[in-house]
């Protein structure tokens, strides 16, 4: 099975994550604090952002918003998506994460995506000193293929490196992690947290028309990314069972993709409060 992750006070992972990418770009610190409130009424209590994510607004209002209950909480950040995987640039990245988000220790700490110019063994060998020292709980991969995590796995075996979670990506329409990742993940007991349940803001069928204003229509990566035919055909298909069941399509995509036997936390997101309702909404929707 694949690994269970708790807080430092013994809390089990939610079922879901929320992602804090929108926090301090599209969601003011406003609004990001309503939308923090809700994911905890809900029992959210994994909280995933990035070095990169805002120009680091997203990990400080972040930090600003888990003061009071940081015990209870997972927290998470990625390091590596600029710069490199070398041991310097991942420390300089990790030390501003730390003082952004206000923590000595942070949670679980991915290498944002795979280097083919920095050697292996000497990214793995940073994030088992900094798991060894106390600096980090888990060990986290995001954006890996299945024969890259493998590598780490094998090349980590005398290091103390061992992968704890993986950070793909996996929707209704990007379904590649079925083929590998979420089999290899349930053989090594790697927890799971894929990204973009919604396909972007795809899955929630404001699409249907093409004129509602959003990533897929302002972003050109995603909309290369999601702009297939065949993908809104899903996407159309998707709302009118929805409306046949009386509930919201992101509702149906977001309860499809952590109803996976290897047991997925999906990582939902969004700018508003409203906007989350319906992910949230799958947290209880069998």
């Amino acid at each position: 099975m694949t690994r269970i992750l708790t807080s430092p006070d013994g809390t089990p992972a939610s079922r879901f994550a929320f992602g804090t990418m929108q926090f301090g770009g599209r969601a003011d610190e406003a609004q990001s604090a309503k939308i923090y409130a809700a994911c905890r009424r809900a029992g959210i209590t994994h909280f995933d952002t990035a070095w990169v994510y805002t120009s680091g607004h997203s990990e400080e209002i972040l930090g600003r918003l888990i003061t009071a209950e940081r015990d209870r909480l997972i927290i998470a950040s990625k390091v590596g998506y600029t710069g490199g995987a070398g041991a310097d640039n991942l420390q300089a990245q990790f030390d501003t994460s730390r003082v952004r988000l206000q923590l000595d220790c942070i949670d679980i700490l991915y290498l944002h995506r795979f280097d083919a110019q920095t050697d292996l063994r000497e990214t793995l060998a940073w994030f088992a000193a900094r798991k060894a020292a106390g600096d980090i709980r888990y060990i986290g991969l995001s954006n890996f293929a299945a024969w890259q995590v493998m590598k780490a796995q094998m090349l980590g075996a005398d290091l103390g490196f061992a992968v704890d979670i993986l950070q793909p990506m996996y929707s209704l329409v990007k379904r590649q992690a079925e083929v590998e990742i979420l089999p290899m993940c349930l053989d090594q007991g790697i927890a799971i947290a894929p990204y973009s349940p919604l396909g972007g803001g795809l899955l929630t069928g404001k699409y249907a028309t093409g004129a509602a204003a959003g990533r897929l229509n302002e972003d050109a990566r995603y909309n290369s990314r999601y702009g297939q035919a065949w993908m809104h055909e899903t996407a159309n298909g998707l709302s009118a069972l929805a409306a046949r069941a009386d509930v919201s399509p992101a509702t149906l995509a977001v309860a499809w993709a952590a109803a996976h036997s290897a047991a997925p936390m999906p990582i939902i997101s969004g700018r508003t409060a409203e906007q989350i309702s319906p992910s949230l909404a799958a947290l209880d929707f069998h």
